[in-house]
């Protein structure tokens, strides 16, 4: 599964997002309902959200050049950062217009009409969202991971608004407080968004899973110990590079040491799709 799958699966997220928006906010309008009219700009977020996550795959796609020798990769993360951004602007909007409403006192009367769009909603935001976690996973496409997660608090924040419809006949407030709810869902989805690809820009350490796996590797070079140590790792979207030192005896002659390093390199590569360059540090015998 390569990486026009996930555009595909983006350009269909925008049209039925679009589509959604569309009937959410028509219902919110006839109700009244501001939570459900944010809902209805929480769903056209992810239109927004998507094709920010389609340029970031455009571009990561593109080849490497003599400007970016190490590819596109890292505009997804870019792209998956604009999501989080977008989510927490439109979290902050519907913040003050529910609290608003509450300072207000405004009632609403929720018809079968929000209940039929609210349903539709959430069944399809849900299939969007499992469609693009299993795609993003398959791809390895963290934008598209952040979009999925960003279609799920959208089915979240509508069967929140599900249950507010079938308590408000009872209670003034409802409207203002689901509204509130949305924002917080919208604030938290932000946090793990920013939180995850934020981290990887800055850079991560290699995980102790990778460690070992390399480590394990070098009995399959030789039969001399290595000690692979000092591991740094630089992540460019589906490109990975990789650097380390592994510890030779003196004695060996430079072609023997370049041999055994060169043969370590092709390995990872082969077994782990990095692409690893390995310095060589002397070991006095």
């Amino acid at each position: 599964m390569n990486i026009k799958t996930g555009i595909w699966a983006t350009y269909g997220s925008i049209f039925l997002n679009i589509a959604l928006f569309i009937i959410k906010f028509w219902a919110g309008v006839v109700s009244g309902s501001i939570a459900i009219i944010a809902d209805a700009w929480h769903t056209l977020s992810d239109s927004i959200s998507s094709v920010a996550v389609l340029i970031g795959l455009k571009i990561s796609a593109k080849p490497a050049d003599e400007e970016h020798p190490y590819g596109h990769g890292r505009a997804e993360v870019i792209a998956s950062i604009v999501v989080g951004i977008l989510l927490a602007i439109i979290g902050f909007n519907f913040l003050m217009e529910s609290i608003l409403k509450l300072r207000d006192k405004s009632e609403v009367n929720f018809g079968m009409l929000a209940i039929v769009v609210t349903i539709i909603s959430m069944v399809v935001k849900e299939f969007m969202a499992q469609y693009s976690i299993i795609i993003g996973k398959k791809t390895k496409s963290k934008s598209m991971i952040a979009d999925g997660w960003h279609h799920r608090s959208d089915a979240i924040s509508s069967l929140v608004i599900l249950i507010g419809i079938f308590i408000g006949r009872y209670y003034w407030w409802i409207d203002g407080v689901l509204g509130i709810m949305v924002s917080l869902l919208l604030f938290y989805t932000t946090y793990e968004i920013l939180k995850d690809n934020l981290s990887h820009l800055i850079g991560e350490c290699i995980d102790d899973e990778l460690r070992q796996e390399i480590i394990d590797l070098a009995s399959e070079v030789t039969d001399l110990e290595l000690h692979p140590h000092h591991f740094l790792v630089h992540q460019y979207g589906h490109h990975t590079e990789m650097t380390f030192h592994i510890r030779l005896p003196a004695n060996l002659s430079l072609h023997e040491a370049h041999e055994i390093g060169t043969r370590y390199e092709q390995l990872i590569k082969k077994r782990t799709n990095i692409q690893a360059t390995v310095h060589i540090d002397s070991l006095e015998v």
